[in-house]
């Protein structure tokens, strides 16, 4: 799991390799991730949009942006988190992912920028 607090929103990643969502003969590997985010601020927050950068081990590069998650802008009150899960597909069994949310502070109505750590995706069967 890694972790990574900016401007008091938490955010915490577990990931999954997927074998029976994958073909490996066909250089097709599924990922699941589960992200935890924690408003640890004195206000509350809004999730409003999602930058993703997903590289695979054989050079691909892709970005991903949109509204919120898994269709959801949630709002977060003070103390209390916000968990989903989702997936990325690679075309290798090596990869990694990382981003950005564009959160609102609902207090104030600024926005401002949490940064979602870098995190692996990685056959089991690599870490031998």
């Amino acid at each position: 799991m890694v972790h990574l607090v900016t401007e008091g929103i938490s955010i915490m990643v577990e990931t999954f390799y997927q074998p029976t969502q994958s073909n490996p003969l066909n250089s097709e590997y599924l990922f699941a991730y589960r992200i935890t985010i924690e408003n640890q601020t004195m206000y509350p927050v809004k999730l409003l949009s999602r930058h993703w950068h997903i590289k695979d081990s054989n050079g691909t590069h892709r970005e991903v942006q949109g509204e919120g998650v898994v269709g959801r802008q949630p709002i977060i009150e003070p103390g209390d988190s916000y968990q989903y899960t989702s997936a990325a597909g690679l075309r290798s069994d090596i990869g990694k992912m990382y981003g950005t949310y564009l959160i609102e502070n609902l207090f104030n109505k600024k926005k401002f920028t949490v940064l979602i750590p870098e995190f692996q995706l990685l056959v089991p069967a690599k870490m031998n």
